[in-house]
C-alpha cells in the first residue's frame, strides 16, 4: 500500500516537473505554447489540446495553439464566451468535464469530427483577468481524475502568463508603430511661425491617445490641434489616429473652430461609443495676429510675449467629446503679438498625484517665457517633464515670428 502511495507520489511529481521546466522559458512564446501542449498530451495520455485565447474586444474565444485539432488554427476557429464546450469554461471561470461527449456538448466542427468522446477544460487566468481556455480531448471513454484537473490547470497558468506577455509586446509593437505613423515625423515650415514639440509616452505601455497636428488649410489658416483620448495601450492609440484623421477632413469643410469639434463629437457618439477625448482646436489666420481657439474639455493654452508674463488664456471650456448629448460649443478669438508663443499640452505635462492641477498650471506659467519656440519647450520639458510621466504628455509651441 504504502509502496503504491509512493509510486503515485512520485509519478505526480514527474508530471509537475514536466511543465514547470525553467527550461521552457528559453523558447519564444508560440514554441513554449506548442512544446506545453505535446508535453500536457503525453502526460496525459490524451489525443488532443488545444488553447484558445480571449479577444477582449469580441469577447470571443479564438484557436491558437492545438495539438490533434491543427485545422481550428487554420481556421481561426471562434466561439463566443458561453458557447460550446470552451465557451462554458470561460464563462464559469472553472473546470468543465465531459465523460461522453453529446452532439450538442461542442461548437467547434473540427472538434466533433475528431471523434473525441471525454473532455476537460480549464480555464486560463491571470489574476482576476480571463486570458483563454485549455482543453484535452480522448478518443476513448475517460474518467479524468482530480490530479488531472490540477496538472491541466497548472499547464493553464502557466500558458496564461505567457499568452499574456506575447499579447501585451503585440500590443506595444503595434501602437508604438500606430502612433509613429501618426504623430507628424516633421512639423511644417511655415512662414510667419515657428514650431516646435515634444511627446513622452507615460505608463508601461509606453503608448497612449494623446497626439498633436499641425497643417495649413487651403484658406492659408493654420491649423493646430492637441488632443488626449482616455486610456493607453493600442486601443487608445486606435481611437486617436480615428480622430486625428477625422478631425482633418472636418477642418476642410469648417471655418469655425467649434463647427469641426462638434462634427468630431458626433462621430465619437455613433462610431466610437464609450470613449472620452479631450481636443483642443485652434486655427491661426494668415496675417498670423489672431488665433480663433475651441476647446472640447481640454486645458487652456499659455500664451506668453516680449514684456508680460505668461498667462492661461482665459476661454470657455466645453464638454469632452463624448460626454452626453452634444451641445453648443464656443469658439473664441484671441491676439497673437509678435514674438509671442502659445502653448498647447495636454493634462500629462501639469497633473501629479495628490496635487490640485491649478499647482500644475502655476507651475508651467512660471515656466514659460518668451523665446524661440523650440527654447520654451525644451525649457518647460526640463522644469515639468518627469523621467517616467504617469500619463503621456503632448506639448506644442507655436511662436509668431516675422512674416
Amino acid at each position: 500500500m504504502i509502496e503504491a502511495e509512493d509510486t503515485g507520489s512520485a509519478e505526480r511529481l514527474r508530471r509537475i516537473e514536466a511543465v514547470t521546466d525553467a527550461a521552457l522559458s528559453r523558447l519564444e512564446a508560440e514554441d513554449l505554447l506548442d512544446e506545453l501542449l505535446d508535453r500536457v498530451r503525453d502526460l496525459m495520455r490524451v489525443h488532443t489540446a488545444a488553447i484558445l485565447l480571449l479577444d477582449p474586444h469580441s469577447q470571443q474565444l479564438v484557436s491558437t495553439a492545438s495539438k490533434g485539432l491543427e485545422e481550428e488554427v487554420r481556421r481561426s476557429f471562434r466561439l463566443p464566451v458561453g458557447q460550446g464546450f470552451a465557451g462554458r469554461v470561460a464563462a464559469t471561470r472553472q473546470p468543465v468535464l465531459i465523460e461522453n461527449v453529446g452532439a450538442n456538448d461542442v461548437a467547434s466542427p473540427v472538434l466533433r469530427d475528431a471523434g473525441v468522446r471525454s473532455l476537460l477544460g480549464v480555464p486560463m487566468l491571470a489574476g482576476k483577468e480571463l486570458v483563454g481556455v485549455l482543453h484535452v480531448g480522448s478518443r476513448d471513454p475517460r474518467q479524468f481524475t482530480q490530479d488531472d484537473i490540477q496538472l491541466l490547470q497548472l499547464v493553464a497558468d502557466r500558458a496564461a502568463l505567457v499568452s499574456q506577455a506575447r499579447l501585451a509586446s503585440i500590443d506595444r509593437v503595434a501602437a508604438l508603430a500606430l502612433q509613429r505613423s501618426l504623430l507628424p515625423t516633421r512639423l511644417p515650415q511655415v512662414p510667419g511661425v515657428g514650431l516646435a514639440a515634444r511627446y513622452v509616452p507615460g505608463h508601461q505601455a509606453g503608448i497612449g491617445g494623446d497626439w498633436y497636428d499641425v497643417f495649413v488649410l487651403p484658406t492659408g489658416w493654420l491649423g493646430i490641434v492637441v488632443g488626449d483620448v482616455s486610456g493607453h495601450g493600442l486601443a487608445a492609440a486606435v481611437v486617436m489616429g480615428r480622430l486625428r484623421s477625422a478631425l482633418r477632413a472636418y477642418t476642410l469643410e469648417c471655418d469655425d473652430p467649434s463647427d469641426a469639434l462638434t462634427r468630431l463629437d458626433r462621430k465619437v457618439h455613433h462610431f466610437e461609443t464609450g470613449n472620452l477625448a479631450t481636443v483642443l482646436y485652434a486655427m491661426i489666420s494668415p496675417d498670423r495676429r489672431r488665433i480663433h481657439i475651441s476647446l472640447a474639455g481640454h486645458l487652456p493654452p499659455v500664451l506668453v510675449s516680449p514684456g508680460r508674463p505668461a498667462e492661461l488664456l482665459t476661454l470657455p471650456v466645453d464638454p469632452p467629446l463624448g460626454i452626453g448629448a452634444p451641445r453648443v460649443r464656443h469658439t473664441t478669438a484671441v491676439e497673437f503679438p509678435s514674438d509671442a508663443v502659445l502653448v498647447c499640452y495636454t493634462d500629462g505635462l501639469v497633473e501629479r498625484r495628490g496635487e490640485l492641477i491649478d499647482v500644475g498650471l502655476d507651475r508651467l506659467r512660471a515656466a514659460t517665457h518668451p523665446g524661440s519656440a523650440e527654447d520654451v519647450c525644451a525649457v518647460i520639458m526640463s522644469e515639468l517633464g518627469a523621467e517616467q510621466p504617469a500619463d503621456d504628455i503632448a506639448l506644442l509651441g507655436i511662436e509668431r515670428t516675422a512674416p
